[in-house]
């Protein structure tokens, strides 16, 4: 009823949810509305998920142990995320922090994601993201992926993700894609300043994506990606190899750029990984590089 009355409305509307404790079934709140900008304040937590909506600002807002997705972007445009708090356990299943997909103009700023599964997941669709001052840990790290869950598939492209904090995390800027046909593409993505902090993966494209080796036929990824840059990544890998790119054979990444890369593996050197990659390295690069 107060949904229906605010989206009514000819005027700027608020939904205020005072604090306490409510059992709740999921919600849908659905549009058009008459009202030009409606503002929904909850003093508590939440699971919460938009879909083709535009216009869409989420400040200081708590999401505590969600069931699956904390937040999921989809099909939006223009979303601006600031402030933001997700906990979860770090065993925690597919509880991602934010996902994006199919949407543009999405700006996440100075949040905080302890997670069991990736703290930002970017699906297919995904145009001009920008990342910023964002920590995470526990969890998966920032995925660009999974890729190539379906043949046709649309790209992701102009990401940028900067000013980030990986603590004990699985990876850290890692691109993801199944081992099958797509017409899927990354290109376009700037990871830029970086702090690792103890992180099995601190950088790695994998298009052999299995997890558990379960029903992953025998192919190849058809993604295609290209022109991505590490810039200014620093800090301490809890695994051997550090870098690790393993593109498809059929479609090699092109226009990696390695630029001011300095990570360590318990106090010595770390190792890189290359198959089917071709970029370049520039400036003080550690550990080699095997572009």
């Amino acid at each position: 009823m107060a949904w229906e009355a605010a989206c009514s409305s000819a005027d700027s509307t608020m939904i205020y949810v005072p604090k306490g404790r409510y059992l709740l079934g999921s919600m849908a709140f659905k549009g058009g509305c008459k009202s030009p900008q409606i503002t929904i304040r909850i003093d508590g937590t939440l699971t919460l998920s938009f879909t083709n909506s535009k216009n869409i600002r989420i400040r200081r807002l708590l999401s505590l142990n969600s069931q699956m997705f904390h937040i999921v972007i989809n099909g939006c445009e223009n979303v601006h995320v600031q402030g933001v708090r997700i906990i979860a356990a770090g065993d925690s299943p597919n509880t991602d922090g934010i996902h994006v997909q199919l949407s543009k103009n999405v700006n996440i700023i100075k949040c905080s994601i302890k997670t069991g599964d990736d703290c930002i997941s970017i699906g297919p669709g995904t145009k001009n993201l920008w990342v910023e001052q964002v920590t995470c840990g526990p969890g998966h790290g920032i995925s660009i992926g999974s890729l190539a869950k379906d043949l046709k598939e649309e790209g992701v492209q102009n990401v940028t993700i900067r000013k980030t904090t990986f603590m004990g995390t699985q990876n850290g800027l890692r691109i993801k894609s199944w081992a099958r046909p797509s017409t899927g593409f990354v290109q376009g993505v700037r990871f830029l300043d970086s702090l690792m902090r103890n992180v099995q993966n601190p950088i790695v494209i994998d298009q052999n994506y299995c997890p558990h080796n379960l029903n992953c036929p025998n192919q190849v990824s058809g993604i295609k990606i290209k022109d991505i840059i590490y810039e200014g990544i620093r800090g301490t890998s809890s695994t051997q190899v550090a870098i690790k790119f393993d593109c498809s054979p059929k479609n090699p990444c092109t226009g990696i750029r390695l630029q001011n890369v300095n990570l360590s593996y318990l106090n010595k050197p770390a190792q890189s990984s290359c198959s089917n990659v071709r970029g370049k390295a520039l400036n003080l690069v550690r550990p080699e590089s095997c572009l």
